[in-house]
Order: structure tokens, then C-alpha cells, then sequence
């Protein structure tokens, strides 16, 4: 039922670009014989350039799991608050992405820092082509700025990974051996209430073999924490087998690189001046408010062309 809705969606988007193209031809037809200005043509070249570039994305998410939901986990590298605090602005970010889709976000495990930003995050998006799209984002996010928590100012570089992976559905069956998990409870830390804070409802899960750890600790009820924890690992196994399948073994090594100096996709340069650039598709824009606001899809459209490119 989700793969016909999802090819209805397409036929629509199909027949609005016909319908879209027709009507251009025909206002053309008008502007000719200057019965229309050049302004109400030019409005609909807008509205017909958006709708290809939409169905060229759609021609672009055409991998296994890309109409899936996503799930994205939030590591802030070494350096501490500085560190902490970029993750958090990371995570705002998607959340703000996430937003601007109609998407919905559900947070499955969220660690605070020590003085600022967050040690741990691991969220759910929902929406349609969601990991088609934050695949773009996984690997090594770093930030230059003049530290808010340097005293004498002075400029900072901060790192953070994201992984990515498809929130699979319950028809894909991962064996996990319950012999291969160790899975400890203990009492949560962040925001939740009394009861969340008091109890030892928390749950960590760790897969020996593959050394993967997920946790929860947002739901009240030991159960339900220990049910998203499962979720989160059943994905990161299967996007580890999908790296696994992969042919280049360079390309996977390049998505496990450290958190570090040489291992970033993009850079978020604040100052001395303002730019984001990935590194991968040499992409740049200078309104660095806008992307950390949310806007990313000219960030993703072009890795998407890009690795088009690339397995051509």
C-alpha cells in the first residue's frame, strides 16, 4: 500500500507537469500577441522550473531505501562544550529541515552536555524520500567561529558526525541473536519529568559483534524505550550491511573516517567570514542564517547530482 501511494504521488506529479508545460506554451502564445506582460510569464517559468527541478529530485531517489523515514544520530567530536554545542546546532538545524517539509521528527534519545549542547542525539524523520535526502548528510560537519565560550574570543574549530540510516519497515527481517545483545537499564538524564528522571527506565542496547550501542530514554515506560532502542539498532545493522554490499571499499572507508582534521563533507565557516562549502561537490553559499535555518535542499540536490554523476 506505502509503494502504490507513493507511486500515485508520481503519476500526479507527472500529470501536473504536462498540465504545467501546456499552459506555458499557451501563455507564450499570449505574450506573443502581447495580450499578457512579461511578468505573469515570467511568474509561471518560476512555478513550472520548481516543478521540474521537484521531479528530477524524485528522478535522483531512486535507491532502495530512499522514500524510507531516516534516522540521523548526532556525535559531537573532541573539544568539549565547543564541540557539544555545534551538535546541538546540527540537530536544530534538521529539526528546522525537517519542518519546512512537513515532515515529523520523533526524538529517540537526546544526551545534554556538560555546560551546553548535547553529548547524544539520535532523532526519527518521517516523511516521504527522508533518507533519500538526509543521506547528503552523513559524515563529518565541522564549524569555524569565534567561540561564545572562549573568554578572550578568540576563534575555534569545532567537529560533529551524523550518520544516517533508513528507519526499516517491519517487512524486512533483521535476525539479531539475543545472546549478541547486552542491554542495561539505568536512570535518565535528560528533560522528561519526575518519573523519567527517577526511574531506572532508560534502556542501552549493545550488539557485541558489530560493537553498534543504541539507547532511549525519552518514553516513560521501560518497554517502549526498550522498543525504539531495537528500532534505532535493526537500522544501523541494516545500513551496515548496505555498506557492506558496497563494491568500492574506498567509499566505504571514507563514511568511517574520524571525527577530525581532513575527514569533514562540508565546513561551516562563521568567521572571518561567512561561508558553508561541501567539500564533496564543491557547492558553496555565503547565507550561513539560512542553512542553519533549516534550508539545505540546494546542499542536497546538488550531492544528489553529484553521486549521479559518479555511478554513471
Amino acid at each position: 500500500m506505502k509503494r502504490i501511494s507513493f507511486l500515485e504521488k508520481d503519476i500526479h506529479m507527472k500529470k501536473s507537469l504536462i498540465q504545467k508545460a501546456e499552459d506555458v506554451e499557451v501563455l507564450f502564445e499570449f505574450f506573443i500577441k502581447k495580450q499578457i506582460d512579461e511578468s505573469e510569464i515570467n511568474q509561471e517559468l518560476k512555478n513550472f522550473s520548481s516543478l521540474i527541478k521537484d521531479f528530477e529530485l524524485k528522478l535522483l531517489l531512486n535507491g532502495k531505501n530512499d522514500i524510507d523515514n531516516a534516522i540521523v544520530t548526532i556525535h559531537p567530536g573532541a573539544g568539549g562544550t565547543e564541540s557539544q554545542d555545534w551538535a546541538e546546532m546540527l540537530f536544530r538545524m534538521y529539526k528546522m529541515w525537517s519542518e519546512s517539509k512537513g515532515f515529523d521528527y520523533n526524538v529517540i534519545d537526546y544526551q545534554n552536555g556538560d555546560e551546553a549542547g548535547i553529548k547524544d542525539c539520535t532523532i526519527e524523520i518521517k516523511g516521504d524520500y527522508a533518507y533519500g535526502l538526509m543521506q547528503s548528510e552523513l559524515g563529518v560537519h565541522r564549524l569555524v567561529r569565534i567561540s561564545p565560550f572562549d573568554s578572550n574570543s578568540r576563534r575555534h574549530t569545532s567537529f560533529a558526525s551524523v550518520s544516517v540510516s533508513p528507519s526499516i519497515s517491519e517487512e524486512i527481517d533483521i535476525e539479531i541473536n539475543q545472546k549478541d545483545l547486552r542491554i542495561d537499564t539505568f536512570r535518565s538524564s535528560g528533560a522528561g519529568g519526575q518519573h523519567v528522571n527517577k526511574t531506572d527506565s532508560a534502556i542501552r542496547i549493545t550488539h557485541i559483534p558489530s560493537g553498534i550501542v543504541t539507547q532511549c530514554q525519552t518514553q516513560r515506560s521501560q518497554h517502549k524505550n526498550k522498543d525504539q532502542a531495537m528500532k534505532v539498532l535493526k537500522s544501523k545493522l541494516y545500513q551496515l550491511e548496505i555498506e557492506k554490499q558496497k563494491q568500492s571499499k574506498k567509499e566505504l572507508e571514507g563514511e568511517k573516517m574520524d571525527i577530525g582534521w581532513g575527514s569533514q563533507i562540508r565546513s561551516y565557516v562563521f568567521h572571518p567570514y561567512n561561508m558553508i562549502k561541501d567539500h564533496r561537490t564543491k557547492f558553496e553559499v555565503g547565507n550561513i542564517k539560512s542553512i542553519m535555518d533549516g534550508n539545505l535542499d540546494e546542499f542536497m540536490y546538488s550531492y544528489l547530482l553529484d553521486k549521479m554523476e559518479k555511478n554513471k
